[in-house]
């Protein structure tokens, strides 16, 4: 009889895990449970407070937090979730707010100080269009992932229980909120509520092709006593999740199995500019310069001590050159 190891894994019900959640791609030597049925801030919550799953998807900024607290955890250079963020900065529509500059010394709302989105957000209005995050009240509505000290001289506030960062930016007690989803005001199209850049979407490739840069959001987290009882885990699953977003853009390159009339024009609009995979895993130079970013911004914002090197940050995969599965004879 072949044993395997029993592990749990924790993320987004994606299309690039789906082959490992119904078993078209299996981890050698791994025996795997995919938890899917949890929203973000529950699943980080639980793998980094509970520690309830083996191996999870974490948000970016908070395992660095963790990092630097010297929780017991390391990650695969494996980026589930990856999101511009421009299109995600609202405003409210009374408050004279029509370009970036004029957020500088505004009452902010976010979800968490600490959530990956809001670090690139805050970085991005910075170092790009010179907004100083040290100029902005911040109103927190959510606990924070990992807990953590802020900063002498930040004006950071939590809400109560009872309140809601959207609805106090729709009635004007905000003057703008980065969130990392969409906010009901604007989906249901309140005349309160607006993008601070309408034109989000070609700001966001512009910014692509300024800096390279497809913001990470989070990355997959292994409880260190896996690693240190099976050094070969990190390995496997790196191969398997691989494997398994090979898979599914394989198929999803296939038009016919997308309900959407335009699908295959965006499918090549997004090979001209990102090339054939944007969801690339891997420390290669790409990713390299947009974690050093955000490490950067995360110890700039005051949420880590030191600006630590991705090869502490994450398990190294290397196998030696030219070895792998496409050498494997």
């Amino acid at each position: 009889m072949v044993h395997k190891i029993p592990l749990t894994l924790a993320c987004g019900d994606y299309a690039i895990v789906g082959p490992l959640k119904d078993g078209r791609v299996q981890p050698d030597g791994i025996d795997l449970t995919v938890l899917t049925r949890m929203d973000s801030t529950t699943r980080h919550w639980r793998f980094l407070r509970g520690k309830e799953f083996d191996l999870a998807e974490v948000s970016c900024s908070s395992y660095l937090i963790a990092r630097d607290q010297r929780f017991a955890l390391d990650a695969l250079p494996v980026f589930l979730h990856r999101r511009f963020r421009h299109g995600f900065i609202f405003i409210n529509t009374s408050k004279g707010i029509r370009q970036p500059k004029d957020l500088a010394g505004r009452r902010i709302g976010v979800k968490q100080y600490q959530a990956t989105a809001i670090v690139w957000m805050r970085g991005i209005l910075e170092h790009e269009y010179g907004v100083p995050h040290r100029s902005i009240e911040w109103v927190c509505e959510l606990d924070e992932s990992v807990e953590f000290q802020a900063p002498p001289g930040l004006a950071l506030t939590r809400l109560n229980n009872d309140q809601s960062v959207e609805t106090m930016l729709a009635e004007g007690e905000l003057d703008a909120v980065l969130h990392p989803d969409l906010i009901r005001p604007l989906r249901d199209k309140d005349p309160r509520v607006a993008r601070l850049f309408p034109d989000y979407r070609n700001e966001e490739i512009a910014y692509y092709n300024k800096t390279g840069i497809f913001p990470i959001m989070h990355v997959l987290g292994i409880k260190r006593e896996i690693c240190e009882k099976y050094p070969w885990v990190a390995v496997n699953m790196y191969q398997a999740l691989n494997e398994a977003k090979a898979v599914a853009l394989a198929q999803l390159e296939n038009p016919r199995i997308v309900p959407l009339v335009f699908y295959r024009d965006v499918w090549e609009e997004q090979e001209r500019i990102f090339g054939d995979d944007p969801w690339q895993y891997g420390l290669g130079e790409q990713n390299r310069k947009t974690l050093d970013t955000l490490v950067g911004y995360a110890h700039e914002q005051g949420l880590i001590t030191r600006r630590m090197p991705l090869d502490e940050l994450f398990l190294s995969v290397f196998q030696g050159r030219k070895r792998g599965v496409e050498w494997k004879f």
